[in-house]
């Protein structure tokens, strides 16, 4: 490392006064996620490959968004590195004009109108691919959009949206695609102006990302040295993406935006564990396969009283994000377990064997929190609703059982069967049998210590209740494709899966992406039309009455198993490495920010 970056006074100043210098160059190595190594390329990403590891930790690095969310650690449009400015809005409130800002690909070409209307033109025909999409919003909600001059596009609405919602919730879904990226097999198209061209565009470029459920990094190799992957308006580049799964970022020297990268090389590395990830970082930074930014897995480490046990070579800063955590069901099945967890009275018996205070106790040490609804609680917000905020649904083991019973179910065998069928008061509900048993199948990410933890104390107090859970440990990224690719016979098999996390906001924690019909990262399949009514109304108000109301029937509906939120990950990040904090709400990260410091 050479070339002094900047000085600076030591936030903890030792006795003799040393100054901290900064210094460009040097590699920051970045532990992944055991099971989620980076697997999709392309940013109009389906659900089967949505998520913080492939959008917010990976294509963005490379791919801007229209908007970018997160400034200084606060939950708002930070407009120094979005790619536009600031929207103007007409005086009645249908329409907005976009204006870019005057940036490049590196290429050389200009990111412009036309970049945005290839994106928006692609949700327009294929938007059921896209995991963000939503039926009946965005660009369904549109009256018409339109390039008005080479810098700006107009989007005008059906009807009049919260302002705060389209900026965060709607605009910032585009990501500008490069004239590079509008052609076919056959060579250069015109999707950026005609529809017509998207359905052959698309394939082609999915045909350069890979299928989206394949797992092999050979094909992951080409992504560096590809024409289409290669052209990238980000602080960073793909330098390589190796067999083994190790990709190495340096930094685009043609980026327009302001912060550009000090450091010489981002690396991204796996760990199959949570074991491995620990045992290097018992080694130290410096150690020869030494890792800069890892984690201190939940379950391990910390000591009882909370000391970090690797505090002499880190310091711990905790992913504190928007997420709201959960164990989706799927409804999207005839199965027998489907039958009966379809029933909301079920699902809240399943709610409350779940003692989310003795996790955050005992497995958590404390660093984890209640999610009781569709609103995460932190970091500190005002749209958690005051139900939820004092009467949540406890866990209460004997009220869950008195709930199956009072339901047909005798719950004095493991698993529970169904004694009393029917569709009346006291019966078990429309498609459940007499004989049905209270069964169901956990799948969930391998390799993660304290949601194996989690599960396995669950399962001891649903069995109380009458209720069996079978857990099945699967690869991550592997169990989230099976479970959520359209049209795959394997996706309507599973009945409840968790990948240790749930959905992490992009925007307004609005909840029409998660629990509105046919929404993109609707992962279980959930349909209910007051659902879609009162989601609606957060999207057309600010009130806070709207989030309110939602929000507080969304819980007592339990689409999903609400589980403890927590940080996203606890970081524990190289003592000689700044930049890191704030961390971004959104769990967006800018390595470009980061480096290192000599004494």
């Amino acid at each position: 490392m050479s070339t002094v970056l900047s000085e600076q006074q030591s936030d903890q100043p030792s006795e003799d006064d040393r100054r901290e210098v900064g210094v460009e160059g040097g590699t920051v190595t970045w532990a992944c996620n055991p099971g989620f190594p980076p697997a999709a390329i392309f940013p109009f990403t389906p659900r089967e490959r949505i998520g913080i590891r492939n959008l917010y930790e990976f294509q963005v690095l490379m791919f801007r968004p229209l908007y970018w969310l997160g400034r200084e650690g606060r939950p708002e449009v930070n407009p120094e590195l979005s790619l536009a400015y600031p929207p103007e809005w007409s005086e009645d409130g249908l329409s907005v004009t976009v204006t870019l800002k005057p940036w490049q690909w590196s290429n050389g070409e200009p990111i412009c109108a036309d970049n945005v209307m290839f994106w928006v033109n692609m949700m327009a025909v294929k938007g059921d691919r896209l995991g963000y999409y939503v039926p009946g919003y965005f660009p369904d909600n549109l009256a018409s959009y339109e390039k008005v001059a080479e810098d700006k596009v107009r989007f005008t609405f059906d009807q009049v949206y919260s302002r705060t919602w389209v900026e965060m919730n709607q605009l910032s879904l585009i990501t500008p695609m490069p004239k590079a990226w509008d052609r076919t097999a056959s060579g250069p198209a015109r999707a950026s102006y005609d529809v017509a061209d998207i359905p052959a565009v698309y394939d082609y470029l999915v045909s350069q990302n890979g299928e989206w459920t394949m797992e092999a990094n050979h094909f992951r190799g080409g992504w560096a040295e590809s024409p289409v992957w290669s052209v990238v308006n980000g602080p960073w580049r793909l330098k390589s993406y190796t067999v083994d799964g190790v990709v190495t970022f340096v930094p685009n020297d043609k980026y327009s935006g302001p912060n550009k990268p000090h450091l010489a090389e981002f690396r991204q590395v796996q760990n199959d564990t949570d074991e491995v990830m620990y045992e290097r970082l018992q080694a130290g930074p410096d150690a020869p396969d030494g890792i800069q930014i890892g984690y201190l897995p939940f379950g391990m480490g910390l000591t009882d009283d909370g000391e970090d046990p690797l505090a002499d070579s880190y310091r711990l800063v905790p992913q504190d994000v928007f997420v709201v955590r959960y164990m989706p069901f799927n409804f999207d099945s005839d199965s027998t377990a489907a039958r009966i967890y379809k029933h909301t009275y079920v699902r809240q018996a399943l709610q409350m064997c779940l003692d989310q205070d003795r996790a955050i106790r005992e497995i958590y040490h404390g660093n984890a929190y209640r999610m009781d609804g569709p609103v995460p609680p932190s970091p500190a917000n005002p749209h958690v609703s005051p139900k939820q905020r004092k009467d949540p649904m406890p866990f209460d083991v004997d009220a869950a059982r008195d709930l199956l019973e009072a339901h047909g179910w005798d719950t004095s065998t493991l698993p529970a069967g169904c004694v009393q069928p029917g569709e009346v008061a006291g019966c078990a509900g429309d498609g459940v049998d007499i004989g049905d048993r209270l069964s169901f199948t956990i799948r969930y990410v391998e390799g993660k210590v304290a949601l194996t933890r989690l599960l396995e104390m669950y399962r001891e107090d649903a069995a109380k209740a009458g209720i069996e859970l079978k857990l099945e440990p699967v690869y991550g990224s592997v169990m989230v494709a099976e479970d959520h690719s359209p049209g795959v016979p394997s996706k309507r098999l599973w009945e409840i899966n968790t990948w240790n996390g749930g959905w992490s906001f992009y925007g307004h924690l609005t909840g029409e992406m998660l629990f509105r019909t046919g929404g993109g990262s609707n992962f279980g399949d959930y349909s209910d039309p007051k659902a879609d009514e009162l989601i609606d109304r957060t999207v057309h108000s600010d009130d806070p009455e709207a989030m309110y109301e939602y929000q507080d029937y969304i819980a007592e509906q339990v689409p999903t198993i609400w589980s403890p939120g927590f940080p996203n990950r606890m970081f524990e990040v190289a003592k000689n490495l700044r930049g890191v904090e704030p961390i971004n709400p959104y769990g967006l990260i800018n390595p470009e920010d980061w480096y290192y410091v000599e004494k």
